[in-house]
């Protein structure tokens, strides 16, 4: 298998720019499809639902309750000590991220207080069908039930036998979520989105999918709040020479493994680190499962970077904005304050992206796509909103009277300053002119 090899600092302006490119948002036809498919969901509702999974897959049913109690007392004591483990963790770092209400008084007379309430009801998708995703459940459900939404669903699409595989059921369990619908696709987003006879509509929908789960909430943004559009997963490595090229190997394909569309991008200051490597990949994938997913992934969307030094190596990592960021160096953790975008860092030799994906409590819901120049993981505050209080008294809004006499005169909106004046007239039935009557049709 052959990986891609260059020299950044022999590239001119455009080749630079292009080895940066690329989208979590599919392409118009995909796009347009998953409109259509969405609309007829918002029209039809539970018939236009069933018609859909009878065309694509992924069922549309509500999973029995009693069905997720018996997948958590079927489950594998191993698997249900894993899920436990994780949701503890999971739970303890999102706890930490619960926001607070702030409050200050910029001026005398003058209170603002800055509020955040959760969600009332959120749909989670989980991607599903011929693979299970239990650790994506959790990372969806349990930020949720930490910010103290009521209401959380969870869409997936069912197995090659028409059922939501036993461990999303177990995950759900130990997530506290009863409402698990077996549906996927775009029709599953359009029926969070907007509801159906059976299925209450959610106020956002959140999760990763494939390309038309990303154009379907696109199209339903708007109407629905959704996080962000997902792409294919993707890594970055900042590498030395100092690097184990095993390990590498194996960490450039913890990401790619997950589609043959998955970009991986090694970045170091060694030609012998890319050959090293590049050996090392060749052993590894002999002895991977999913060996022809990663030789297409590698081979069409892999690539060794050769930079000159680690100023330039930086640069080119915030430039490219990374979803996962692993930094195997000798100064890693220098680097690692280096980085300004990026989803997640793994900082170190025993810092695997895996861990990241299942262990740590991080979530690994995160942006695509070069969306980490200006967007973070999925949060706990993702799952609420806020809202500003002013409250003034007569002498805090007679302080700001100048500036909102200067300002509203400058816009030429008068009853935004007679809103301020009036309060303060003798007889509020009179209200005062403004400087300038204007007539109103």
């Amino acid at each position: 298998m052959k990986i891609r090899s260059i020299r950044l600092g022999e590239l001119d302006a455009a080749s630079r720019k292009s080895l940066l490119h690329r989208s979590a948002v599919p392409d118009e036809a995909i796009r347009a499809s998953a409109r259509h498919i969405v609309e007829t969901i918002r029209s039809g509702g539970d018939r236009a639902l069933a018609r859909a999974a009878d065309t694509y897959g992924g069922g549309c049913h509500r999973v029995d309750p009693a069905d997720i109690v018996s997948a958590w007392q079927s489950c594998p004591a191993e698997l249900r000590t894993a899920l436990e483990h994780a949701a503890s963790a999971i739970r303890t770092v999102h706890a930490a991220q619960l926001p607070s209400d702030q409050t200050l008084e910029p001026s005398p007379g003058v209170t603002i207080r800055r509020r955040w309430n959760p969600l009332r009801r959120v749909g989670g998708y989980v991607p599903g069908g011929l693979a299970a995703y239990p650790s994506s459940l959790l990372m969806i459900a349990i930020p949720a039930d930490v910010a103290g939404v009521d209401g959380i669903a969870i869409a997936t699409p069912a197995g090659p036998d028409g059922r939501v595989p036993m461990p999303l059921l177990a995950a759900a369990h130990v997530s506290g979520v009863a409402e698990v619908y077996a549906m996927g696709g775009a029709q599953a987003i359009g029926a969070f989105a907007y509801g159906t006879e059976t299925i209450e509509r959610v106020d956002k929908i959140v999760g990763p999918g494939n390309a038309w789960v990303t154009a379907a909430k696109l199209a339903v943004f708007g109407d629905c709040d959704i996080d962000l559009p997902a792409g294919p997963s993707e890594s970055l490595l900042l590498v030395d020479s100092g690097a184990n090229p095993m390990v590498v190997a194996a960490d450039m394909a913890c990401q790619a493994e997950h589609g043959p569309d998955s970009p991986v991008v090694l970045v170091t200051d060694s030609e012998a680190v890319i050959d090293n490597v590049a050996g090392s990949l060749d052993s590894i994938l002999a002895n991977l499962g999913r060996r022809d997913i990663l030789e297409m992934s590698l081979g069409n969307h892999g690539l060794f970077v050769l930079v000159d030094d680690w100023d330039e190596g930086i640069e080119f990592a915030n430039a490219y904005a990374p979803e996962h960021l692993s930094i195997l160096t000798s100064d890693a953790q220098a680097l690692a304050d280096r980085v300004t975008a990026a989803g997640s860092v793994f900082v170190g030799h025993w810092s695997p992206e895996s861990a990241g994906d299942y262990a740590t409590g991080t979530n690994h819901v995160l942006p695509t796509g070069g969306l980490a120049r200006s967007s973070g993981p999925l949060a706990t505050s993702d799952f609420g909103s806020w809202r500003q209080e002013q409250h003034l008294t007569d002498i805090g809004l007679r302080h700001l009277l100048p500036t909102i006499s200067s300002l509203a005169q400058t816009e030429g909106l008068d009853a935004h300053l007679l809103a301020a004046t009036i309060r303060f007239d003798e007889s509020p039935t009179q209200s005062p002119q403004p400087g300038e009557a204007h007539e109103i049709s």
